[in-house]
């Protein structure tokens, strides 16, 4: 699935989906056809493919700090799973798992503290790694996808940080491989999420952050 099927799917919706949702959905729809067209390019596919993701969950409400934000994840993880009766995103990770998914949950580099510890602010965050491998793999293994989920967007998250706030050269060629992973799974991922979204209009999804204002 790809932005031309799932925007042919969304105009075939036009009109049965609440305003501020559908402007929701386009915009997402346009952020993952941009990352389409930088397939050569893993940094700017990565930061396109995030833009969508943010396009989804991001709401109006009370300005973004990293533990509103994680939570933020949260709440958005248990409504994408509502509305998945074919257990859809699970099958995803199950498949990836051995792939993309483990890569980026044994990636030090995309876990939080590891950053805090080269700041001199948590000295035990190997353990805490450790911990975070296992639980995900105890996650997968008993089905807890919305555990599983939560853990590896929160990779992702701290991967965004790295492109957006300029903690990576373009194109460099250290600690890259999380780029190419977290890309190749966002990709798996947001067309998934775009569909189930678009399926369960009815769902209160937030206010949209930035209206559209002419």
């Amino acid at each position: 699935m790809n932005a031309t099927t799932l925007k042919r799917k969304f105009k075939s919706l036009q009109g049965q989906l609440p305003e501020s949702h559908a402007i929701r959905l386009h915009r997402a729809i346009s952020w993952l056809k941009a990352a389409e067209e930088q397939e050569k390019s893993p940094d700017l596919r990565l930061i396109c493919l995030w833009v969508s993701v943010n396009s989804l969950y991001a709401m109006d409400e009370a300005r973004f700090e990293q533990k509103q934000e994680r939570e933020r994840f949260g709440d958005f993880v248990d409504r994408l799973l509502e509305g998945d009766g074919e257990s859809r995103l699970y099958n995803i990770l199950w498949n990836k798992f051995t792939g993309p998914v483990r890569l980026l949950i044994e990636n030090k580099y995309v876990y939080g503290p590891f950053w805090d510890h080269q700041r001199g602010e948590n000295r035990n965050w190997e353990t805490g790694f450790q911990r975070s491998i296992a639980d995900a793999n105890n996650a997968l293994s008993n089905k807890n996808v919305a555990y599983l989920l939560r853990i590896v967007l929160d990779r992702l998250y701290v991967l965004r940080n790295q492109l957006i706030h300029g903690g990576a050269t373009y194109k460099s060629e250290v600690n890259r491989a999380q780029v190419r992973d977290g890309g190749n799974l966002l990709t798996a991922l947001l067309p998934v999420m775009i569909e189930l979204m678009m399926g369960n209009g009815e769902r209160d999804w937030g206010k949209i952050y930035f209206p559209v204002v002419v």
